[in-house]
């Protein structure tokens, strides 16, 4: 059976796209590393390694869609498992000529002064804005060269249902406790959150334009918030008191890497935390009629999943 839709990666994201095409009647294959997880109705599941793009070809095979939804399974592997990966997808859109919709995420603009709006250069000198850099740039060349057709979306952090370990779902079950909680940053400044359903409403609008192609949209996002009053403003959505928002010392990320990947992994990503880091999705939601989902909406479905296995296990990190 082929399937005019074919998402790769089941992640918050992923089932996020599966769960609005289903909706619509279209037929679609939901593609991870072990075919298990949350069900999607009317969604067909499989289990595959997406860097082997004789295995993922054959999934995609007549596909109309292909969607990039993938996130590695650990934040210090992005260098190993990025590349076989995103070459992978090159390969099949362009065999198959599905349009090759991908989701990105905001570290290949590196620090920045000011909003980030589409348009800004790529020009992240960290390996992990590098390395996604660079994919958009393999993606975009093979676009301009008539071999595929491709464009990619850039949200910021996540919240909404189904996300788990992004940086403030992650302090959130201590918050919904009533516990202080700490953030790396500070938590007085600016920092964009987007709802995951947003991104997946964005990736879908623009897969079927194809005047929207061969671009870098930014996911239509609610006016930027402190990480201090995100967390208030959750709890509030849970019926439960604000609680203190403290930083974490810096020296936590020089101490903690010496032992923990993850740790020296995040040390390139904290300036994202330490100046206002405000996503401009103002052209994305005037030339693709879209909206980013109320805030107060947004709230109530990320601590909807406080009580659940999911919240407590979920995949996701920033960028899936």
């Amino acid at each position: 059976m082929s399937y005019s839709h074919v998402v790769v990666g089941a992640g918050a994201v992923g089932r996020a796209v599966a769960r609005q095409l289903a909706a619509r009647g279209e037929r679609v294959l939901l593609v991870s590393r072990s075919g298990a997880g949350e069900e999607v109705a009317g969604v067909d599941r499989v289990a595959a390694d997406v860097a082997d793009a004789e295995a993922l070809l054959r999934l995609a095979d007549g596909a109309e869609v292909l969607y990039n939804c993938i996130n590695p399974p650990s934040y210090d592997a992005w260098s190993t498992w990025w590349p076989p990966a995103a070459a992978s997808f090159l390969t099949v859109a362009e065999k198959t000529g599905a349009v090759l919709a991908i989701t990105g995420t905001l570290y290949p603009y590196g620090p920045v002064d000011g909003p980030m709006r589409e348009g800004l250069p790529d020009a992240a000198t960290g390996s992990k804005g590098a390395l996604r850099a660079r994919m958009w740039a393999d993606a975009l060349a093979a676009h301009e060269a008539g071999r595929l057709r491709a464009f990619e979306v850039r949200g910021s952090d996540y919240v909404g249902p189904g996300v788990g370990t992004s940086h403030v779902a992650q302090v959130l079950p201590r918050a919904l406790a009533g516990r202080g909680v700490r953030v790396f940053g500070s938590p007085d400044l600016p920092h964009s959150m987007t709802d995951v359903r947003d991104v997946a409403r964005t990736l879908v609008a623009v897969a079927g334009r194809d005047d929207a192609h061969g671009r870098v949209w930014h996911v239509p996002t609610n006016a930027a918030r402190t990480q201090a009053e995100t967390i208030g403003d959750l709890c509030r959505a849970a019926g439960r008191p604000p609680v203190r928002v403290r930083p974490w010392p810096r020296a936590v990320l020089g101490l903690g890497g010496a032992v923990v990947p993850v740790f020296r992994e995040l040390r390139e990503t904290v300036h994202q935390f330490e100046r206002p880091y405000v996503l401009d999705s103002s052209e994305a939601q005037r030339r693709l009629g879209l909206a980013p989902t109320p805030w107060d909406e947004v709230c109530r479905a990320t601590v909807g999943i406080h009580a659940s296995s999911e919240f407590r296990t979920g995949p996701d990190r920033k960028g899936s």
